[in-house]
């Protein structure tokens, strides 16, 4: 599914937050076999941040949104839609929007929250986008956030060493005057869905047994060959549609999965790899929020500028993926 017609809407305000405790590479190596130098080398993380015993996806979010607050005090009026991207709730019958509306006292507004994993962020992106340029909305406020070391096996050397915990909001709003949302590609290969998941109230997908009791099961090396393969196709698409020229693009900002297969994707799209922005190298793959962060890392070390044009792509469990063109400011 794609688009080619600009969308009258624009991102108006930003905040992020991770949680104080870091774990570093060197603790890991003192719960599973292995060290800093091989969890670099395969994957560019040196640290992830780590939620308290008490903390939660909507403690993280709440601190995003107030972070964006703190930075765009008016940001907040007249929001009539609040969309969370998350698939570690804090319940599973309460949606983590609807905390947030309640902390913050967001007046008549709706809240839900969305399930697409690591490609969450660009989904909820995508829909707040198009409900804002189709006048059902007049403001929202879309929110990535993520607890994953709640689900993590540390046990498991292939997975623990990758995960760790964020959150990131923007304000969706109208724009009369020039588009922002300049296209939009996104799919889903379900037949992938025993790559990465966690138990539910399923036990068995499709007749397979499912292992990790709770806790988040990868097969890593399926999910890199899906990345790698789909994403570049995407970045074509998106490129097409938007009528825009590879050189157009200011910045590339993926979902921080793993830096080998960001280069991958880099070379494979003709994208220079000093032109993608990540946030994994002191996050660590953090879902949902790992778009948001990277786009503020890159705000705050004043790369990102008004007017640039930024490529935006997601991917992860279901099998789910989706880019959008942005342009900043």
């Amino acid at each position: 599914m794609s688009s080619s017609s600009p969308l009258q809407a624009r991102i108006s305000a930003i905040g992020t937050y991770v949680p104080e405790h870091i774990l570093t590479n060197e603790e890991l190596s003192h719960m599973v076999d292995t060290n800093d130098e091989w969890i670099v080398q395969r994957t560019g993380i040196r640290e992830r941040r780590i939620a308290g015993a008490h903390e939660f996806t909507s403690h993280l979010c709440i601190a995003a949104v107030q972070n964006l607050l703190d930075r765009y005090p008016n940001s907040l009026d007249d929001v009539d839609l609040v969309i969370v991207s998350t698939h570690t709730p804090d319940l599973s019958s309460t949606p983590v929007a609807c905390q947030v509306q309640a902390h913050f006292g967001i007046p008549a507004a709706g809240a839900y929250d969305l399930n697409a994993t690591c490609a969450g962020f660009a989904y909820a992106l995508h829909t707040a986008s198009a409900l804002v340029a189709a006048g059902v909305h007049h403001k929202i406020l879309v929110i990535g956030g993520d607890a994953l070391s709640k689900i993590t096996d540390y046990t498991d050397r292939s997975t623990c060493i990758l995960f760790g915990d964020g959150a990131g909001a923007v304000v969706v709003e109208r724009e009369e005057a020039k588009a922002a949302f300049l296209a939009y590609h996104m799919g889903s290969d379900g037949t992938g869905a025993k790559h990465v998941y966690r138990t539910g109230l399923a036990t068995e997908l499709n007749g397979d047994p499912l292992l990790g009791e709770g806790k988040l099961v990868q097969n890593g090396r399926e999910v890199y060959r899906f990345a790698v393969s789909t994403v570049p196709q995407g970045i074509e698409m998106l490129l097409q549609k938007s009528g825009l020229p590879l050189a157009a693009i200011d910045w590339f900002i993926p979902h921080s999965a793993n830096l080998r297969m960001i280069d991958s994707i880099c070379e494979k799209s003709g994208i220079p790899s000093d032109k993608a922005l990540y946030s994994l190298e002191y996050f660590g793959n953090t879902s949902a929020a790992s778009i948001p962060l990277a786009l503020d890392l890159g705000i705050k070390e004043g790369k990102v500028k008004a007017g640039d044009n930024l490529l935006l792509y997601g991917f992860g469990g279901g099998l789910t993926h989706a880019g959008l063109i942005v342009r900043w400011g």
